[in-house]
């Protein structure tokens, strides 16, 4: 059952993505070809004006079919003989329409949760050594480690995890900034209850819920979401993660369905399903920005690449190069996505 949603939000979620390219082409009279909602053999059509309506038996995406989009084209109302302004905005509609999906899965998410925990320090363990006018107070509020903001108290978890044996931590004590260079806060082990645990020996202020606090909460877990993304990316080109940790569609299902079934409740399971679906939509929006060939991001880089060309040599860009730099584009990224397919299925059989 869960693979079955996991794989429905996947597609919903692309489809999603191409509504926003068809909407915004429609409202700026760009002319559109097709529009088809799943991909595959197709199972129902229908002709109104200038464009095909159709259904398709997969129910994995999605696609818009732009006139004049990848050639040239003589009807006045082409994507290619569109102003730049339109171009972009169309392009760009995509990724925006995603990340409004990630944004409302987000608010979803922070509805019911009648408190959130800050990231105000409330109080210490016993044995904790790191506390004093020169170290972390009770009532100090972090606003930062080691550059990244803190906006939740998630945040605070992520980021300690990702620092060394010190940090650069920056604080609000009594209204006024203050910076902590190079702070030994790392985890060490606390009695509680009798019991010897590995804390960083924290915690914090739990505040009620209000309406105002639900809906920053749901839009900087959304913001979140594109960090984790740079970070992802980061750590990829620095090295840090490699192909074992890149996931496709099949590991994404996957997961979606691990965490589903491990659930205990079903709100459980609807919340981890959610939260995930809302991480994925993001995820499709930063990605699909990226100025990388074959991507929205590629083109609209090419858009202001050809307007720069025509500023400096009164000549546009010849549509067939960029049409070849797309097509490279795309065989590599199938390539790469067939390259992390093998991988997922590897991990599927390797348990």
């Amino acid at each position: 059952m869960y693979i079955i949603a996991a794989i429905l939000i996947f597609g919903l979620l692309i489809a999603v993505h191409e509504l926003g390219h068809f909407a915004t082409a429609k409202l700026l009279g760009v002319s559109v070809e097709e529009f088809s909602i799943g991909m595959g053999p197709l199972l129902w059509s229908r002709q109104k004006g200038e464009t095909l309506y159709s259904l398709r038996a997969l129910p994995i995406g999605g696609f818009c079919a732009l006139e004049g989009e990848d050639e040239e084209s003589d009807d006045p109302r082409a994507f290619g003989r569109a102003r730049a302004w339109k171009k972009f905005l169309i392009l760009v509609a995509g990724a925006a329409m995603n990340f409004l999906v990630g944004v409302l899965l987000c608010l979803i998410l922070s509805a019911p949760n009648q408190a959130f925990i800050t990231a105000e320090i409330a109080s210490f363990n016993e044995n904790f050594s790191l506390q004093g006018e020169d170290g972390l107070m009770v009532g100090d509020r972090i606003i930062s480690i080691d550059g990244e903001r803190i906006y939740l108290y998630s945040d605070i978890l992520l980021m300690l995890s990702r620092s060394g044996e010190t940090m650069d931590l920056v604080v609000e004590r009594n209204g006024e900034r203050l910076v902590l260079e190079d702070f030994p806060l790392v985890p060490r082990e606390y009695t509680e209850n009798g019991v010897t645990v590995r804390r960083y020996g924290m915690t914090f202020r739990v505040e009620e819920a209000t309406l105002g606090s639900r809906l920053e909460n749901g839009w900087l877990t959304a913001v979140d979401f594109v960090r984790l993304v740079r970070l992802s990316l980061g750590d990829l080109l620095a090295g840090r993660a490699g192909l074992r940790d890149l996931s496709g569609p099949i590991g994404i299902v996957d997961v979606m369905s691990e965490v589903g079934e491990a659930s205990d409740t079903v709100w459980d399971a609807f919340y981890n399903v959610i939260y995930f679906a809302a991480l994925i939509a993001v995820n499709l929006a930063v990605m699909n920005l990226l100025p990388l060939p074959a991507l929205d991001g590629g083109r609209i880089f090419f858009l202001f690449l050809n307007g720069l060309w025509l500023l400096l040599f009164r000549k546009t860009i010849n549509p067939r190069y960029e049409g070849y730099v797309h097509m490279t584009g795309m065989a590599l990224l199938m390539g790469l996505m067939l390259v992390v397919a093998f991988s997922d299925i590897g991990k599927l059989f390797g348990r």
